[in-house]
């Protein structure tokens, strides 16, 4: 076997080159088929390995003739031996060879390059060496597979920054088509398509359905027509792409709900500076089984197992604006998309088998769609809900677990005349299971809006929220101490803010002092 090689590190410092993109157009024109950048990545790679092995052969073999056993050759020839890692050398005699037990042959001297001197049996028909020499490669270089699973991220970015700069090229969805190919689509056929999709609500209905009401005429691969009203349709701002990776749906954006295209005003975050150093392994813990999808994304919450089913306690935010948080532990249950922000699917309610539209917004990490649902269901903030994979693609499950109406003593919101808000403990009406620490009745959703709008308005000072919002909720504990969890949930009825700025707080300053398990009371003497 022959060791080819073509640098340890041939793909660790690989730069596409003009002859790389020439060879990605010319392929995708030669299959008339839009391709994924995996699929171009692929196809390069194969390229590559098959263009190396050439050139290292050509180079290998020039100025020599390959030996091989079955050969003849003549004296002052300069020959080339695979067999001893492509050495050159000069036959420098030749002589009958001697073996009764097998047909005549001869034998050759050979002088190397080095002066050192062998003999090579020639014009024997039989010999194992006779047959091409097969490249191999221990550093896997050459292995197709290992280099896609090694280096597909960083080769795939490559071409993806290549092409998207690329005039010559077009993506759409995730797919990659050369721009000379395309058909002319006019005005008049998106016209057509945006009557076609407002008759049906907004949509979405995929590019192969609408092309059937259009009706384009033209003599070409269906799939280039297809591909032609993609990319018209994602350049006119009428239209919003929102099937999940490898579906292309089409909406109208018009018809969107409001929410969708806009963050509702209580997910709206205003940044808060923090030290996250300051958090302690339990806080960071309890960080992670919050949900919060505000929360920075660590190495560990990288790692977190895709389970098939989570549960979450909402919160007021999420519950006023009819949402579910895309947190690490729940985003991979959601349908995504290679480019298109906004991603329409279907709920499915895990109980009553009901299905309704929901829409995933990735870039601010919040799933719409579920006002009606929690409304029917008797949903609260604190109210556990699960989530799970649906049975089809595109579909996902939720739903509380059944219980029977009843009346409890709960964390209540109580807004004054003034626009005050405090806390206290009364007796509501519970249907859903909830999680005692972050349960909390709403009874007037109208005057704590007003309260949002205040605060919005005056702006109160970060530290003064939590610190008001600690001596509220100290009132109803016989201890006067409040749980970090609980704190979380509290701030967010009056304005949005992940647990990182609260938990930082908390370990900072010398006010709140803990007394264990993340339970906390405020210091007043220190405070003031």
């Amino acid at each position: 076997m022959v060791s080819y090689s073509m640098g340890e590190d041939y793909w660790e410092v690989f730069k596409l080159q003009e002859e790389d993109i020439e060879f990605l157009y010319n392929h995708l024109l030669e299959l008339e088929t839009p391709l994924t950048s995996k699929d171009l990545v692929e196809a390069l790679v194969d390229e590559r390995i098959q263009r190396k092995k050439i050139e290292i052969e050509s180079q290998r073999t020039s100025g020599g003739d390959l030996y091989q056993p079955k050969g003849s050759y003549k004296e002052g020839q300069n020959l080339i031996f695979p067999a001893l890692g492509w050495k050159h050398g000069i036959v420098t005699a030749i002589r009958e060879g001697k073996n009764p037990e097998i047909n005549p042959f001869k034998v050759i001297d050979v002088t190397f390059e080095n002066k050192d001197q062998r003999e090579f049996a020639i014009e024997l028909p039989e010999h194992k060496l006779n047959q091409p020499p097969k490249i191999t490669d221990d550093l896997n270089i050459l292995d197709r597979k290992m280099v896609i699973r090694i280096y597909y991220d960083d080769l795939a970015k490559l071409v993806e920054e290549e092409l998207v700069t690329n005039p010559d090229f077009v993506r759409i969805a995730g797919n990659w088509f050369p721009r000379a190919l395309l058909v002319d689509i006019n005005i008049g056929h998106l016209n057509l398509a945006e009557a076609v999709l407002d008759l049906e609500g907004g949509g979405p209905k995929t590019t192969k359905a609408l092309l059937e009401q259009i009706e384009i005429s033209a003599d070409v691969n269906p799939n280039l027509i297809e591909f032609s009203m993609d990319l018209v349709l994602q350049e006119d701002p009428r239209f919003d792409e929102v099937g999940p990776a490898g579906n292309i749906l089409w909406f109208l954006k018009r018809l969107e709900p409001p929410e969708v295209l806009e963050t509702p005003e209580f997910l709206q975050y205003h940044e808060i500076d923090y030290d996250n150093s300051l958090l302690t392994q339990d806080m960071c813990k309890l960080e992670r089984e919050l949900d919060d999808e505000y929360t920075p994304i660590n190495t560990s919450m990288k790692n977190i197992e895709n389970e098939a089913e989570v549960k979450i306690s909402l919160i007021f935010p999420h519950w006023r604006s009819g949402t579910l948080p895309l947190s690490p532990r729940i985003r991979h249950l959601f349908p995504t998309a290679y480019e298109a922000p906004r991603i329409r699917f279907i709920l499915v309610d895990g109980k009553t088998g009901n299905r309704f539209p929901g829409w995933v917004v990735r870039e601010k990490r919040y799933v719409y769609g579920l006002k009606d649902w929690y409304d029917d269901k008797g949903i609260m903030p604190g109210s556990i809900i699960t989530i799970k994979e649906g049975e089809k693609p595109g579909e996902v499950i939720v739903y509380t677990d059944s219980k029977r109406s009843s009346r409890e003593w709960m964390r209540t919101v109580l807004v004054g005349s003034d626009g005050g808000v405090v806390f206290a403990m009364l007796k509501q009406i519970v249907q859903t299971p909830f999680d005692e620490r972050m349960a909390i009745a709403i009874p007037d959703k109208d005057a704590l809006d007003k309260v949002w709008q205040k605060i919005k308005k005056e702006k109160p000072p970060f530290e003064r929220t939590v610190v008001n919002n600690v001596k509220e909720l100290a009132k109803l504990n016989p201890q006067s101490h409040v749980h970090a969890s609980e704190l979380y949930a509290a701030i967010n009825v009056t304005r949005r803010c992940p647990p990182g700025p609260i938990f930082s707080l908390l370990a900072s300053r010398p006010w709140f002092i803990h007394v264990g398990d993340l339970h906390y009371r405020l210091s007043e003497t220190e405070y003031d």
